[in-house]
């Protein structure tokens, strides 16, 4: 059957955008993770490394989906989204970011989650040599499907010196002139940074002046925390007539699993996405949309998450600043960007993020996610199992004692 490998798609042999392999370093994280578990089996883990809630839905949206899920007419294919669900969004626009000029019929569609929406929109832009601008580190997966269909991807790089901001001022011409989509992602995973009202219209700014449409990702727009407020980019003057906003259920309402978001914005960048959704996907099961209007419409449920969050950030960055890491709380998500140690007081050196990740898996049974790209950081996150607030600070007190016997210079 050696034919079968011979016709694989062209794009699939292309290694720069090998998935497997550019995911290599979470693959060894998680082999290195399995194999200290495996060596100590008495000796937990503390998994900073988790991207998603550690808290199950609001037992409140599950009973919509138990009461939702045998009814009769949920049976059918949603197809392009219930409207119910369309309303809901709107509404939730409204109430959480003041968003009042959203048409829920002609600027508002579901998706099987933002990493489907994200999948399909390049679809809707990309020919081969047309480029997706992307901040680096990103989510990869708009990346990912440019490549896929002979696109090129662009990456500016997210660096503390332009506080974890692109600068869109050394951008080339001929980059510019070939560019269909900029890729947006704030509050940021994993810079954790949080969108201003100058920085989104210096996005829109741009987008006018090149004609880039720009696909804004706020997956972690709601989960914001010390006085800061939410910020849709699409609250700004002139966002819609240059592109859209993503939307998820997964962090803001612990729905990872249950797949559900929505885009919304500029209506003729909404229907080339609805015609391209339409022979893509049958639309998510009507229950979970019901369940999903429940949701969108109790958006005070968020706040038990964010206040989850805050608690242990400050207890993670006040045992990170003990150690020595230079460390502040950021405002959004439950994301902790840090830049990595030297080395140990022994003689230990750090030649990158992944080394120090593995050095902290190994030597203390901690796990983080590493990052070399623009610069070396590792991201903890405040996901981590504790049942309680007593539970958080004895795990908390843990990391910091374990870390302390590291000896970390910086």
């Amino acid at each position: 059957m050696e034919f079968i490998r011979d016709n694989i798609a062209d794009r699939f042999r292309d290694k720069s955008f090998d998935i497997a392999k550019r995911d290599y370093k979470f693959m060894k994280i998680k082999k290195a993770k399995a194999d200290m578990k495996m060596k100590y089996p008495n000796i937990p883990i503390i998994d900073m490394g988790v991207g998603e809630p550690d808290k199950p839905a609001h037992k409140s949206i599950c009973d919509i989906l138990s009461l939702e899920c045998p009814k009769s007419e949920n049976r059918f294919y949603s197809d392009n989204g219930i409207p119910e669900f369309q309303r809901a969004a709107a509404n939730y626009l409204n109430n959480l970011f003041g968003i009042k000029n959203i048409d829920p019929k002609r600027e508002i569609l579901h998706g099987i989650g933002a990493k489907s929406i994200l999948s399909i929109l390049p679809l809707c832009f990309i020919n081969p040599g047309d480029i997706t601008i992307t901040t680096i580190p990103s989510y990869p997966i708009i990346s990912t499907h440019t490549k896929y269909l002979g696109g090129v991807v662009y990456g500016l790089p997210l660096t503390r010196g332009n506080n974890f901001y692109p600068d869109f001022s050394n951008i080339p011409n001929i980059i510019l002139h070939r560019s269909k989509l900029l890729y947006i992602n704030y509050p940021n995973n994993p810079t954790g940074q949080v969108p201003t009202e100058e920085f989104y219209k210096r996005v829109i700014d741009f987008a006018h002046r090149y004609k880039i449409i720009v696909v804004a990702d706020s997956t972690y727009a709601p989960l914001t925390f010390d006085g800061e407020k939410p910020l849709s980019f699409l609250s700004l003057d002139g966002a819609k007539e240059v592109g859209v906003e993503i939307h998820s259920l997964s962090k803001a309402f612990n729905m990872t699993g249950w797949r559900l978001a929505f885009l919304a914005g500029n209506k003729q960048i909404i229907d080339i996405y609805a015609n391209v959704k339409a022979n893509s996907d049958s639309g998510q099961f009507r229950a979970i949309q019901k369940a999903g209007v429940y949701a969108l419409n109790n958006y005070h449920l968020i706040d038990e998450n964010s206040k989850r969050y805050s608690r242990r950030f400050d207890l993670l960055v006040n045992a990170l600043d003990e150690i020595g890491f230079p460390v502040s709380k950021p405002k959004a998500t439950f994301y902790l960007y840090v830049p990595i140690p030297k080395g140990t007081a022994d003689g230990k050196i750090f030649k990158d993020a992944e080394d120090f990740s593995l050095y902290l898996l190994e030597k203390s049974m901690i796990c983080t996610v590493p990052w070399n790209i623009p610069e070396p950081y590792v991201r903890f996150s405040v996901t981590f199992e504790a049942d309680n607030e007593e539970e958080e600070i004895n795990t908390i007190n843990e990391l910091k004692n374990r870390l302390k016997k590291l000896k970390l210079v910086f």
